[in-house]
């Protein structure tokens, strides 16, 4: 039977999305006594994690961070095994967190939201689903994550192809079924420099197709010792604390000496040790300037290609691996396992797309500017079109403001990665201009969340049922966050940060890199100041966002 908005009863909250951001607003939600429907593409819980399946899958910051806090007795009863849990392992966790809080009945699954559309007299959002149902709600959250929306390929001829095709997003076979086959790799992102060993161990030749050479660390993944989880269990408060007030939401290694303060050998040795300690801790965190000077950057830049040039046997196929194209960190470095050794083996090769970009495909090959490749199957790591993607693909629409992206059509512009002008009672969790870009997204998220659900309880205190953020506190916003990453290396490189893998797509930082610990305060004395910026109904509180940032260090 089809739900109408006669038939179908009008809930608080509406929310797209059954991953942690989902689960997390729907436990929020029951905690508040909020009415809930959320809407969840997938059969099942676990968002990105529900369809991220290739081989070597894997979140690339440690495990005992990248989880729930909201719950102590959730965080001792489980139990992480490894530094960086699987993906399968993540999914199992996820589930566990709706069981244990019984969240799947607050959830439709195999529903994809289509529209979302404004109704200003009723005060009300209506979603429509797939199936053509609708459902009607008070406040709209987008809960759909920043990378679950796949990428288009964009070069011509993929249709030409009759052999196996797959993408890492939508990973829908086993390792094995590439087993004995000539196997090609298009891309060298996170997921690509997870799946190629992997990949390379059972196929009968893997040719890897890189357009640009990243930063790759090694994993230095292994399991978890029961005295090292004893220990962080018996920490936990204080350590997501210290997560909640950090840069990048996970415990903090603070430097404050540069790159340059030290002698030759002392920041070669320091590259060394943090080498070895790897993670988002490692080498490109290891002095207080290497995102905000070329200069000391490059000293880092050269440590990682030297790594390589020790790696790789052949000079060639090392050349063509070491990252010149864009300073250490201004894109996302990416950690794997026995990445780079993997070209030593005799049944792998690489084609530099810079050098001969793809022309086309055939019924059983690639055909570059430069040759030819014969193929059996190809796996396409080509990426996300990043937050913004997810949010359009619901044409959320209000008759003020038109869809979101016509309103975003010279680019995102939002106040605090939160709300957006012209988009009443409509909120997204970890959106663009949050910290989620450059963070451990499950502490923004949560933080998110919270603070959402404050604004809504306060309005509701207030008598007001629409909220709305002003179109001066989002210029505010948007100003502080391009100002913030034009003073560090971010601002110089294209990348799915800047929406420029995307053709077409408007080229808008998508994070705040000012800090979460930052972040936090800010929006922390945003809710003591009574929200300036945001208008609940009808009324605002003087703007002062731009004050607020410069005061709270």
């Amino acid at each position: 039977m089809t739900d109408t908005p006669s038939t179908a009863p009008v809930v608080d909250v509406l929310c797209v999305g059954a991953g942690f951001s989902g689960l997390y607003a729907a436990y929020k939600a029951a905690e508040q006594g909020w009415t809930f429907a959320g809407f969840e593409t997938a059969p099942d819980v676990g968002g990105t994690w529900y369809w991220n399946t290739y081989p070597g899958a894997r979140c690339d910051v440690e495990s005992v961070y990248y989880s729930y806090s909201f719950s102590e007795e959730l965080q001792q009863e489980w139990t992480w095994s490894e530094r960086f849990a699987p993906q399968a392992e993540i999914l199992s966790y996820i589930n566990h967190v709706a069981d244990r809080f019984g969240l799947r009945r607050h959830f439709r699954f195999n529903s994809r939201v289509v529209a979302a559309d404004w109704l200003p007299q009723e005060h009300l959002w209506e979603v429509t689903l797939d199936s053509g149902d609708t459902r009607r709600g008070r406040y709209l959250l987008a809960g759909s994550g920043g990378l679950s929306t796949p990428k288009d390929f964009d070069v011509p001829g993929l249709e030409n192809f009759t052999g196996l095709t797959v993408s890492t997003s939508r990973w829908t076979i086993s390792v094995d079924d590439l087993a004995g086959k000539r196997v090609a790799v298009i891309g060298t992102g996170s997921s690509g420099v997870q799946c190629i060993p992997l990949i390379a161990e059972v196929a009968q030749h893997l040719t890897v197709f890189q357009r640009t050479p990243n930063y790759v660390f090694p994993a230095r993944n292994a399991p978890l010792p029961a005295e090292t989880v004893a220990e962080i269990k018996s920490k936990y408060p204080a350590i997501r604390e210290e997560c909640r007030q950090s840069p990048g939401g996970i415990p903090d290694r603070p430097v404050t000496d540069c790159a340059f303060d030290v002698s030759d050998a002392e920041r070669q040795e320091r590259y060394e040790r943090a080498y070895e300690r790897s993670g988002f801790l490692g080498v490109g965190a290891e002095f207080a300037d290497l995102l905000t000077d070329p200069a000391a950057n490059e000293t880092a830049a050269e440590f990682v290609r030297q790594k390589i040039r020790q790696i790789v046997h052949d000079p060639r196929t090392a050349s063509l691996l070491e990252p010149r194209f864009h300073p250490l960190g201004a894109k996302r470095s990416c950690f794997g396992t026995d990445f780079y050794e993997t070209f030593n083996r005799p049944n792998v090769s690489l084609v530099s797309l810079r050098d001969e970009p793809i022309a086309t495909m055939t019924s059983g090959g690639i055909i570059t500017e430069s040759g030819s490749y014969d193929v059996d199957a190809i796996v396409l790591a080509i990426g996300f079109d990043a937050f913004t993607g997810p949010l359009y693909a619901l044409n959320v629409t209000t008759p003020q403001a038109g869809r979101l992206q016509d309103a975003w059509r010279d680019g995102v512009r939002t106040y605090l990665g939160v709300m957006t002008a012209g988009f009443p009672n409509f909120f997204m969790i970890a959106g663009p201009q949050s910290p989620a870009l450059a963070s451990n997204v499950v502490v923004t998220i949560e933080q998110a969340v919270d603070w959402i659900a404050d604004l809504i309880a306060h309005a509701k205190e207030e008598g007001g049922d629409v909220i709305e953020a002003t179109t001066e506190a989002q210029d505010d916003w948007v100003t502080i966050t391009e100002a913030t990453v034009n003073q560090t290396l971010y601002a110089t490189t294209d990348s799915w940060y800047r929406g420029s893998n995307v053709t077409g797509k408007p080229t808008t930082f998508m994070g705040y890199v000012g800090g979460v610990g930052k972040y936090r305060r800010m929006c922390t004395e945003i809710a003591k100041r009574g929200y300036p910026g945001v208008r609940i109904g009808g009324e605002a509180v003087a703007p002062g966002i731009g004050r607020i940032d410069e005061e709270i260090a």
